[in-house]
């Protein structure tokens, strides 16, 4: 071991696979309730790689990039590479690793891995779930088994410049915040980057929400919602107005909400209006006084009064 001075080291910043979700060379964990859309998304992300898109710059062309993809749960014949044609994906860049029967398990610490990264220049590496790639041996839930672990993994992801994505399931204790629903020990939260959870909304079916709970590198994202349509095929929606503890309540997001938005907006564009007015504008959303107070303060808008009646306007 040697002291380094800070002299001595080079500043840089952050590379990304989707700024601000994924990051390169760093460790990003997506997690969620089960059939809640997470693989889905992670195919739908890995399809887009494989064409030389990004999905923050999906109309700049890049060279393909390398994907590996390791799923413990489903078959990879009749239940990933269909998924990954309906998402678009060009196969010849998305590759697995085969076991036979003298093959020891994959784990999180395998030399394998980073191996497979350098001989095919990959740009992700996704392990699908993370739980099933802990090793027989290890316990999840004990910090000290799972801190060396996830240490070596992160070194592994920072010498390749590979974005390593692992894909958990959370706990079902309700009434936790978000951060603390992963299974097992926080120190795999710790030891990411980048944390994202993926929930559906219970007003819309079909609607899913990708949110960010944690990111070491950036100012956390906003949400981003995507819809499941036949086929497991994503379309993207945008940005959505949400609460991600809400969200795995079952409490939904809010069309309701961007609604309000976007009536709100329209209609103190060009000065005040009374309150009365606004909020008949916006009653058959049913949204609660809490929320109401949530969007006024996202929208920076003021309350006064003038003539014995209550007016909204933007803050200049």
């Amino acid at each position: 071991m040697q002291l380094i001075n800070f002299n001595e080291i080079t500043s840089s910043t952050p590379q990304w696979l989707w700024e601000p979700y994924f990051p390169l060379g760093k460790i990003t964990i997506v997690q969620g309730d089960p059939g809640d859309g997470k693989t889905t998304l992670i195919l739908q992300l890995a399809a887009m790689l494989s064409r030389g898109q990004l999905p923050h710059m999906p109309d700049v062309e890049y060279e393909p990039f390398e994907v590996i993809y390791l799923n413990a749960e489903d078959g990879y014949g009749d239940t990933i590479k269909p998924r990954l044609e309906a998402a678009g994906a060009d196969c010849s860049h998305i590759h697995t690793l085969s076991e036979d029967i003298h093959d020891s398990p994959i784990t999180l610490d395998d030399s394998r891995l980073e191996g497979a990264i350098r001989g095919l220049n990959a740009r992700l590496l996704i392990l699908d779930p993370l739980q099933a790639f802990l090793g027989a041996k290890v316990d999840m839930h004990r910090a000290n088994e799972i801190r060396p672990i996830m240490k070596n993994l992160a070194e592994m992801a920072d010498r390749t410049n590979c974005a390593v994505v692992l894909i958990g399931h959370m706990n079902k204790a309700q009434g936790l915040k978000a951060s603390y629903r992963g299974l097992g020990s926080i120190d795999f939260t710790a030891a990411a980057r980048s944390v994202l959870v993926v929930a559906r909304d219970k007003n819309k079916p079909n609607v899913r929400v990708m949110m960010q709970i944690k990111n070491s590198l950036a100012q956390e994202g906003k949400p981003i919602a995507f819809e499941l349509r036949e086929g497991s095929t994503v379309i993207f929606l945008g940005s959505y107005s949400c609460n991600v503890d809400d969200m795995l309540l079952g409490a939904g997001g809010s069309y309701e909400y961007n609604e309000a938005i976007n009536i709100l907006r329209e209609e103190l564009k060009d000065g005040e209006k009374p309150q009365k007015e606004l909020m008949e504008k916006i009653e058959h959303l049913e949204l609660s006084t809490r929320k109401i107070k949530e969007l006024k303060k996202e929208m920076c808008i003021q309350s006064f009064r003038m003539n014995n009646q209550w007016y909204w306007k933007f803050k200049i």
